[in-house]
């Protein structure tokens, strides 16, 4: 085990077991060094990474801080190894996103308020009004995403944030079939928003899993090239 791995575990550890707990100062460099047996630079580098993972934040001027460690945000940073799959890999976290999407649904159409129903309703009048696929993604992102906020869970909104910001890097739309494919698309969005409207549960559930089968049907047919400037 290196230097910075034996320093980075020896955090995580202080972590997990609430030695270091949430919101807290972690001690100083010296006292962590002597403590671990390792380097002030192999030290700093475990912080840098636990930082990346949204662990630990460095306060300028202040210190370094254990975060808050809110569920979503720690699942947030699963982006910078999901970020690394192919569209191999990514079809195979579809099966895992069917259930998840379809049970988030299920839980909107339960918790459904008129906000949301009138947010999901404008959201998919602006997907019809707009010609520009990235646009067009941004807005079905947002759609997916009102309908995660309104589930009332936001761990789980944001595990498929992730899922989702992995496939929107590839561009079904912009495929010479790419219109036919959209119009269903926003035909299955209105199936779905009608069924949160309806406030009917096992609806919502039924309409997400058919929209999430449906776009990795198009993904294994068509695998479509990363469109690198694709927003995350």
């Amino acid at each position: 085990m290196s230097a910075v791995d034996k320093a980075f575990h020896g955090l995580r550890h202080m972590i997990a077991t609430g030695r270091l707990s949430a919101g807290g100062r972690i001690p100083p460099e010296g006292e962590l060094c002597e403590e671990l047996g390792v380097s002030r630079g192999s030290l700093r580098e475990a912080v840098r990474m636990l930082a990346a993972l949204g662990v630990i934040e460095p306060r300028h001027g202040s210190g370094t801080y254990v975060s808050q460690l809110r569920p979503e945000d720690i699942i947030g940073s699963l982006s910078l190894t999901l970020e690394l799959l192919p569209l191999s890999g990514l079809l195979e976290v579809y099966e895992i996103r069917r259930v998840l999407e379809s049970h988030v649904a299920a839980q909107a159409a339960a918790r459904s308020t008129p906000e949301t129903v009138r947010e999901l309703f404008a959201l998919i009048e602006a997907m019809d009004a707009t010609d520009d696929p990235t646009e067009a993604s941004d807005l079905d992102h947002r759609f997916h995403a009102a309908i995660a906020t309104a589930a009332g869970n936001p761990a789980l909104g944001s595990l498929l944030s992730v899922f989702r910001a992995r496939s929107r890097k590839y561009q079904i739309f912009t495929l010479p079939e790419g219109e036919q494919m959209r119009r269903k698309s926003d035909e299955d969005h209105r199936v779905l928003a009608t069924a949160i409207a309806d406030r009917d549960p096992r609806a919502a559930a039924g309409a997400a899993e058919a929209h999430v089968a449906q776009t990795e049907r198009w993904l294994r047919a068509f695998m479509p090239p990363m469109e690198e400037d694709s927003p995350a």
